[in-house]
């Protein structure tokens, strides 16, 4: 199957979903969720350059706990550590390949955001009485920053862009779920969720198109 079709796959499958989430048996919720993802990782799988496998191998792997979790999110804890160890994979992925050096700004803009976050979502969830759940969110906020300051040093765009759309969706998600409701949040989330997916995942066949170049 070619990029362009299963791109178009993804995206039709995605606006479905979140559009037309509404008109979903319930049944049938969570696999028309998933059935994005399922593409997004064979769009992943696509390049056969040698030269990438082992970025390709961590971010497929990556992928498919992020899958794991979109599933598993209804038992909320579960989900969150399926991300969490899918983002943990991400990071690897990001630390595999070329370095370059991340402007101060940025580092300073993501420690200033996750600080931020924490005290605000995970103080909320502490001064609810769960205890174990906020160590999870202090936690969960601490990998997905890494995992941003890992894509900004690989110097991908693909990879930069999706990780700051992940960062997104995760803090319009966290913030509906322990903070107060907002508007259009099942939209929202999903149009940025499934754009990280997929730029991280573009971001293989861009490697790839690069080791060739350089190969060549």
């Amino acid at each position: 199957m070619s990029k362009k079709i299963l791109l178009t796959c993804i995206i039709l499958f995605g606006l479905y979903y979140i559009f037309f989430f509404s008109h979903i048996t319930e049944s049938l919720i969570l696999i028309f969720k998933v059935i994005p993802m399922l593409l997004i990782i064979i769009l992943a799988a696509l390049p056969k350059n040698l030269g990438i496998k082992k970025y390709q191998l961590l971010i497929i792997i990556g992928l498919v706990f992020c899958m794991v979790g979109d599933y598993t999110l209804q038992w909320f804890l579960i989900g969150l550590s399926s991300f969490l160890i899918g983002h943990i994979f991400y990071i690897f992925a990001f630390l595999s390949t070329n370095e370059r050096q991340v402007p101060n700004w940025a580092k300073i803009v993501l420690l200033v955001y996750g600080v931020s976050m924490a005290v605000w979502i995970a103080g909320t969830v502490f001064s609810s009485g769960e205890v174990v759940l906020g160590i999870a969110v202090i936690a969960y906020i601490s990998v997905i920053l890494t995992m941003g300051w890992t894509a900004i040093r690989k110097g991908s765009k693909f990879a930069t862009i999706g990780a700051l759309l992940f960062i997104s969706s995760d803090s319009y998600l966290a913030i509906n779920k322990f903070v107060m409701p907002l508007p259009f949040s099942h939209e929202v989330i999903m149009l940025t969720y499934y754009g990280a997916q997929i730029l991280i995942a573009l971001s293989i066949l861009q490697y790839s198109e690069i080791r060739s170049k350089v190969l060549q």
